[in-house]
């Protein structure tokens, strides 16, 4: 056994003629002439798609999703909640009050107590019809037991005598007929097919086959030369021009086609490689001429800027405001309190002081008794006695 490991056989590489390597690279160079314009195009078109989707059709899609929600479906879903349901729910109530209830009471009221009446009835005539039928059968039985059995053994003895006569003289009748058949119809019949028609038969025969056998060589001889003919004139020439001149040229386009395809592909990637070199190019150039001019002066003009505004303008004017606000709910909070106290000096005035309710005492604990509730001298019960 060999237990070492082999190394990993390589691929071995494809023969390549002298025709594969001399069309390789003028058709790669053509290819990649052709196919960069083709792919830079299409990588901008693609970019500008991309924006496209994502700037201008993707919020317009949404809000026609949003506009065909309320417009189309909106209306029709608030249509079904509160006009078609609750209306479906009174119709059902309805129609279970008109419909279900008075259907349900006339079935156990009327039409089960009259089916058990004519259950009834139908099983009451059904078996008075049976015992009827029963004695009608039973007369019938008796009269087949004591009328027609007698009377058929009578007839059945009649007809036996009767029958050997007749039997006797059908068998000497049907022998007749049949050796006046066999000396008549067979035996003659039986003789023409053996002398006459059986030799005319075969000699018939032997004709039709010698004369097929003669159409049958000659449709051969000429199928035959037809066959030759063909061959030399047909399919030779045809195998030459198949092996000699399409067998080349299908070799030279498949090659050719093959690089063809090789080349676009490789021009393909070597086409995307050179389009996102150059889309980076132009991202780096607009990135330097607008957005870092853009971000510097953001952050150096504007930002300081907004930070004075902010600091001189908006941030006093937010304190003031709030300080008005707090002076203006202070000034409604004193106006209610001093509404409210007219209203109750003007309420005192008429109604006269409210009585104050009465405080609560407090419930008497049940645990240990108070000093007053100790031992008395002047009485028989104690502390643990008297509740």
């Amino acid at each position: 056994m060999d237990l070492e490991k082999r190394p990993a056989e390589r691929p071995v590489p494809r023969a390549e003629g002298c025709l594969t390597v001399a069309v390789r690279l003028p058709v790669r160079i053509v290819v990649f002439v052709l196919v960069v314009p083709v792919r830079m195009a299409w990588d901008a078109l693609v970019a500008g798609g991309r924006l496209l989707r994502d700037t201008v059709l993707r919020p317009a899609g949404r809000a026609l999703l949003w506009v065909a929600w309320a417009v189309a479906v909106w209306p029709w879903v608030t249509l079904w909640r509160y006009v078609v349901v609750p209306a479906g729910r009174i119709l059902g109530w309805f129609g279970y009050v008109l419909l279900v209830v008075p259907a349900v009471q006339l079935y156990d009221r009327v039409l089960t107590p009259l089916g058990h009446a004519v259950a009834w009835a139908a099983r009451g005539t059904g078996a008075a019809l049976a015992r009827v039928l029963r004695g009608v059968l039973a007369g019938l039985g008796r009269v087949y037991v004591w009328v027609l059995v007698p009377v058929g053994r009578v007839l059945a003895r009649l007809l036996k005598g009767a029958g050997t006569g007749l039997a006797a003289v059908g068998l000497g009748v049907y022998r007749t007929v049949v050796w006046l058949t066999r000396y008549l119809i067979v035996v003659p019949a039986m003789w023409l097919y053996e002398w006459v028609l059986a030799p005319a038969g075969r000699a018939v025969a032997w004709t039709a086959r010698g004369l097929g056998q003669l159409v049958r060589m000659i449709f051969v001889g000429i199928g035959t030369a037809l066959h030759r003919t063909l061959w030399v004139l047909l399919v030779l020439p045809a195998l030459a021009v198949w092996r000699w001149v399409l067998v080349p040229v299908g070799r030279v386009l498949a090659v050719v086609g093959r690089e063809a395809v090789d080349a676009f592909a490789h021009a393909w990637r070597v086409a995307g490689h050179l389009s996102l070199a150059v889309g980076r190019f132009l991202a780096w150039l607009l990135r330097r001429a607008f957005v870092e001019p853009a971000r510097w002066a953001y952050r150096t003009v504007l930002t300081p800027l907004g930070h004075v505004v902010q600091d001189t303008v908006l941030r006093p004017a937010a304190e003031a405001a709030r300080a008005a606000g707090r002076i203006t709910r202070q000034a409604l909070a004193a106006a209610r309190e001093s509404a409210r106290q007219a209203r109750a000096d003007v309420r005192r005035m008429l109604f006269g002081t409210p009585r104050e309710p009465e405080p609560l005492r407090p419930a008497k604990p049940r645990g240990e008794p108070g000093a007053a509730a100790a031992r008395t001298l002047g009485s028989s019960t104690t502390a643990l006695t008297k509740d």
